[in-house]
């Protein structure tokens, strides 16, 4: 996908290739300003090439093993539900190998206020695989997970190194004000590129400020939540 202001609504994205073809991509997107909802991505290791330039993924569901978001763009996934699978033996499970370049690229993946639960093979697999919500493919890799739900899948390390210690403090992982059995960070990497956040530097990663969504999504008529979602008492 290339096009500008590119939507696409209640379409499946697969490739059949199936874990045992490694990189096997059902989607790559390098179109700006792009949105899709309520959209299914189904493959195993990268699925979902997020190339380049703005996108938004709304209530999609988004499945797969190794790397299975990756890419450079600047990205929100928002009110998605995320699906890592049973990957191949020996193999562990990346939800996003995030690839920026350099330091000044305004580029990153933000995962917002999504479900991150096994898929069903994973959930009854006998085989015990790990599953992580990251690992740097690039030196600048830049991802941030706030206010989801991550089921008991996620391995308490959180995050997985590329190769040795590349990019270990160079890129940006943060976590902020997640909820459930996996998002315990007590137990995560202690890279200096890794940081829990507060409220005021996950702000940095919402809608309306890192893709200045409200000069554009409204116009879609596809549902957003601007900022961080508001506790309600």
């Amino acid at each position: 996908v290339v096009a500008p202001n590119f939507i696409a609504v209640n379409i499946t994205f697969q490739n059949t290739a199936g874990a045992i073809k490694h990189q096997a991509v059902a989607v790559r997107n390098g179109a700006d300003l792009s949105v899709f909802y309520s959209c299914s991505f189904e493959g195993y290791q990268d699925t979902l090439y997020t190339h380049s330039l703005r996108q938004f993924y709304r209530e999609c569901d988004i499945y797969g093993t190794v790397d299975f978001i990756f890419g450079n763009a600047a990205v929100v996934f928002q009110n998605c539900n995320i699906y890592p699978r049973r990957p191949m033996n020996g193999q562990f499970n990346a939800i996003t190998a995030q690839g920026r370049t350099d330091p000044n690229q305004n580029t990153g993946t933000s995962i917002h206020d999504c479900n991150i639960m096994a898929a069903d093979d994973l959930a009854s697999s006998n085989t015990t695989f790990k599953t992580y919500l990251g690992r740097p493919w690039k030196e600048y890799s830049r991802t941030v997970y706030m206010q989801n739900f991550m089921d008991s899948l996620i391995n308490p390390a959180g995050w997985k190194e590329w190769n040795g210690d590349f990019a270990l403090n160079t890129s940006y992982y943060a976590e902020y004000n997640n909820n459930g059995p996996g998002s315990n960070t007590s137990n995560r990497i202690t890279w200096s590129g890794y940081h829990v956040i507060n409220a005021t530097d996950a702000t940095n990663f919402t809608v309306s400020s890192f893709l200045l969504g409200d000069d554009w999504l409204l116009d879609t008529g596809v549902p957003y939540n601007a900022s961080l979602i508001q506790a309600t008492n």
